[in-house]
């Protein structure tokens, strides 16, 4: 039993892979939260799907894939603010619309003629591929993101749990709304090579969706939220390596059986509290 756990981590690609979740799922678990009390998920999928083209081009290129996703990431907030301001369409139509017609480039680009196989890489990742400069890199990044977190951790409570209040005493929620939108910018930038332009929602929100389940504590709710995608990356990459199936995908499948578990437990609560008070 020993040797079935440890034996994976003599590869060191498993160790490197390991090494990398192990760093985001300190930001799933942190920075997830606020996405989850911020009601802000669609804005995390739509941002990962914006960057879709700008990677293509740094695949052919051959430039850093943060480089090119990070130009992605600028066009589509662009093009969302153009669109934006049409007084007949609502903000959300207008992400809906610049997005999905960002995704449907990238994916036309990433199978035009002449471009290199890979696509699957960009959609999917590659987690076992993981090198030690993306994971110095991802450290770099989380280091950041919890030293932001932290600071604005006062802020994000008073303006995520009551908005109204916050306007009230003159404190304005779009500053706050900015921040946490970059630092899920920066979030998705550092982990979109390891899983992937598709998947990478499912890390950032997954954990902390779960979490929320189980916990209405902002503290506890980020504990819970690294412990369930921590535990989540370990089983994943362990049937990736004994099943020999995609590394992102089944972390992501991890995570998803984590929530309906979390679901299936806390509807009986639901129910039971439901009866409590009707009584």
């Amino acid at each position: 039993m020993i040797d079935w756990v440890i034996e994976p981590l003599r590869e060191p690609v498993v160790a490197r892979a390991l090494a990398e979740l192990a760093l985001l799922s300190i930001v799933s678990g942190t920075l997830g939260c606020w996405i989850v009390l911020a009601g802000t998920s669609y804005g995390a999928e739509s941002l990962a799907h914006s960057m879709l083209p700008g990677l293509v081009v740094a695949s052919v290129a051959g430039i850093p894939l943060v480089v090119g996703g990070a130009a992605g990431l600028a066009v589509g907030a662009l093009l969302v603010s153009v669109v934006g301001r049409v007084r007949r369409l609502e903000a959300d139509v207008a992400v809906a619309v610049v997005i999905t017609g960002l995704f449907g480039l990238g994916v036309l680009l990433g199978l035009s003629p002449g471009v290199p196989a890979g696509l699957n890489e960009l959609l999917f990742g590659d987690l076992l591929a993981t090198g030690w400069p993306q994971v110095a890199l991802t450290g770099g990044a989380a280091a950041g993101i919890c030293a932001a977190l932290l600071v604005l951790h006062p802020s994000f409570l008073a303006v995520f749990f009551d908005r109204e209040g916050s306007r009230a005493v003159g404190r304005r929620p779009g500053p706050f709304e900015l921040a946490l939108a970059v630092l899920l910018a920066l979030a998705t930038l550092v982990a979109v090579q390891a899983l992937g332009n598709l998947l990478v929602v499912a890390m950032l929100v997954g954990p902390a969706a779960t979490a929320r389940l189980l916990t209405a504590r902002v503290g506890p709710m980020m504990a819970v939220g690294v412990a369930v995608a921590l535990g989540c990356s370990v089983a994943g990459l362990w049937v990736s390596y004994y099943g020999q199936v995609a590394g992102g995908a089944a972390v992501t499948c991890a995570l998803c059986l984590a929530f309906a578990a979390a679901l299936a437990a806390r509807l009986p609560i639901g129910r039971l509290r439901a009866r409590s008070a009707g009584a």
